[in-house]
């Protein structure tokens, strides 16, 4: 990876790519190293070549979809590109779950990966690196302008809280129930240049800090700036980091379809020269925590975080709003917490393990 990346880079607008982070399990699903063998010990699919890399511990792969042009259909790339990582996975004899935290992971039985990037990072922060079995995914979506990346990413912050309340799914971490509906936000945000970001006020300002960073020793790489969101200055994108890791496909589509109908909306709305909000970091803070909290049973502060709306009734003016169904229809049914803690309760933890499993369609 660069160091750094470049304002030339933002040139294309409206194009789609989807990374998911998923767990490496065994035959009784539970997490086991496996990237090695993945990644690195054999030859992938050729839908996978170039777009599978493994995480900080071996038990967490990461797969890629190619670019989504406009007008190419991106459930067909991402249902690809997952059926093709669970037949290379169970041809060497494992299997592929999700889930932003395995409830079976016990991170101080887990290995963590070789890589010298990683041994680095595991040297530098320590505990809360050690302990970070975390899977999320993360949306990016092109931008024809880096100036405009930097506008969106600013005012998509509100939206943010809404996409991790709908999609928390991780209540268990290191074989306990939090209490939360996303731990795996909370377990993330013990990293350092993580949660949710300070508004920048143009890509000279974003790339003097990324800069600074650097040249500090504060990080080894832009790619270490982990917010909640940022534009991606290697790729020319908006990456939305949000969601937890989902087992169910058309989750994951909602959330891609949410964030590309923002980043498209936001960006015609910096076009037409409206100015940015101008609202304090720790409110948007607090719209994470009632979500990463509560997940479908949030109540958030509205866009003037004067008063609170309840999730359901922010869905569907979303909804109608966007001309979007995919977050209505994840918001209609179970959250991914609820059912967690559903089969745990009723059917116990390797049934548990069972629903997280990927399954070819």
């Amino acid at each position: 990876m660069d160091e750094r990346g470049s304002r030339e880079n933002f040139t294309r607008t409206g194009t789609l790519g989807i990374e998911e982070e998923y767990f490496v399990v065994d035959a009784q699903g539970r997490p086991t190293s496996g990237t090695d063998e993945l990644v690195y010990g054999s030859e992938p699919p050729e839908v996978l070549a170039g777009r599978l890399d493994h995480e900080l511990f071996k038990c967490v792969i990461e797969a890629q979809t190619p670019t989504i042009e406009p007008g190419e259909d991106p459930r067909a790339a991402l249902i690809e590109v997952r059926e093709a990582l669970v037949e290379h996975a169970e041809a060497h004899g494992f299997g592929i779950a999700a889930a932003g935290l395995h409830p079976l992971a016990k991170w101080r039985e887990l290995e963590h990966a070789e890589k010298p990037r990683y041994r680095a990072q595991l040297d530098r922060i320590q505990y809360p690196q050690h302990r970070n079995t975390t899977a999320g995914v993360h949306v990016h979506v092109g931008v024809d302008d880096a100036d405009k990346a930097v506008w969106v990413a600013n005012e998509i912050r509100w939206h943010l809280p809404v996409m991790l309340a709908l999609s928390a799914n991780s209540p268990f971490w290191n074989g306990f129930d939090t209490g939360l509906a996303s731990a795996r936000a909370k377990v993330f945000e013990g990293l350092p240049n993580t949660g949710m970001p300070t508004a920048f006020a143009d890509y000279e300002a974003f790339d003097t800090f990324e800069r600074r960073m650097i040249e500090t020793g504060s990080i080894d790489d832009r790619g270490e700036l982990w917010f909640d969101v940022r534009p991606h200055s290697g790729l020319g994108t908006v990456e939305v980091r949000t969601p937890d890791g989902q087992a169910d496909p058309d989750r994951v589509m909602a959330f891609a379809e949410y964030t590309q109908a923002l980043v498209e909306d936001l960006g015609a709305r910096y076009e037409d020269g409206e100015a940015g909000s101008d609202y304090r970091r720790e409110l948007y803070e607090e719209n994470k925590w009632r979500a990463l909290r509560y997940g479908h049973d949030a109540s958030l502060l509205d866009k003037s975080f004067e008063t609170t709306t309840d999730l359901g009734e922010i869905v569907d003016r979303e909804a109608d709003r966007l001309g979007i169904a995919g977050i209505r229809d994840v918001y209609d049914g179970e959250s991914g917490a609820q059912r967690q803690r559903r089969i745990r309760r009723e059917d116990g933890v390797a049934a548990l393990a069972d629903a997280l499993a990927l399954q070819s369609e």
